[in-house]
């Protein structure tokens, strides 16, 4: 039955492929969708430990966002506006604490901006292409730290964190998204003059590395909260952050390097 659950999960995520393809609009639609599910599933989580963040205030500065274009100039000043906005609330409704301020403040920012950067990835040139390397380092990272930690996994990595990680799973994740993107780049070379070849085994290092993070940072919030999956909404793989926890940290991590590094 957990198998079949699985097998049922991954093709509710499979169409996620298809917008991928289809970028522009359709991709940045869908990511909208899974921003406003990822923030929901993280507020939800929180109300467990007895937290009492704002949704309302976080789908709207969402919403603020996507309606500027993604302009982070712009959001900017949202952001500073939204911090002295809700650190006023508990003043005026005794129900909130600064700290509940806070977690709705950074639920916005974890879940709602790091999403947004896979359709940033996909507007620059030949963002077709790169789009890719988010999901390849990420999803290749957690296919070859599941096997190198089952078959040669012995230390653990960080058990208070999550028990299940090894260092061996570790540094199989980091080996297989540096081959993987570095393959991809060897593949589509030629479609994309912007980027040398070196930079893709470059990106999927980084991949490997910060998309373990964002595992671990999902894990960390779980734990504290005291739940196993953020929803279930995906049968056999969880919620929407169970799923894309990676590729959050990964979306930043292609955009900063190809704008700052590469320069595109």
């Amino acid at each position: 039955m957990k198998l079949n659950s699985r097998y049922i999960g991954a093709a509710m995520i499979a169409p996620f492929i298809l917008f991928i393809f289809l970028g522009g609009i359709w991709l940045k639609g869908f990511t909208i969708v899974l921003s406003i599910a990822g923030l929901y599933e993280f507020y939800k989580a929180l109300k467990v430990k007895k937290f009492n963040p704002i949704p309302l205030i976080g789908y709207v500065l969402l919403g603020i966002f996507y309606i500027l274009g993604n302009d982070f100039e712009y959001l900017m000043y949202v952001i500073v506006l939204a911090t002295i906005l809700l650190l006023i609330v508990p003043i005026i409704n005794l129900k909130y604490t600064f700290i509940d301020a806070s977690i709705t403040l950074i639920g916005f920012l974890y879940v709602g901006i790091l999403f947004s950067f896979i359709p940033l990835v996909n507007s620059k040139a030949s963002g077709q292409f790169l789009v890719w390397l988010i999901f390849i380092g990420s999803w290749v990272c957690d296919t070859a730290a599941y096997y190198a930690g089952k078959y040669l996994g012995k230390r653990k990595l960080c058990p208070e964190v999550s028990p299940k990680k090894t260092i061996a799973g570790s540094i199989g994740g980091l080996l297989g998204s540096t081959i993987g993107c570095g393959v991809f780049g060897v593949i589509v070379s030629s479609y994309v003059p912007e980027v040398q070849v070196i930079h893709f085994f470059l990106i999927g290092a980084l991949c490997g590395i910060m998309g373990q993070f964002g595992d671990l940072v999902a894990s960390s919030v779980k734990r504290y909260v005291g739940i196993k999956d953020y929803s279930n909404l995906i049968p056999g793989h969880g919620g929407i952050l169970d799923r894309f926890d990676s590729i959050l940290f990964n979306s930043a991590v292609v955009f900063y390097y190809l704008t700052f590094i590469v320069g595109i």
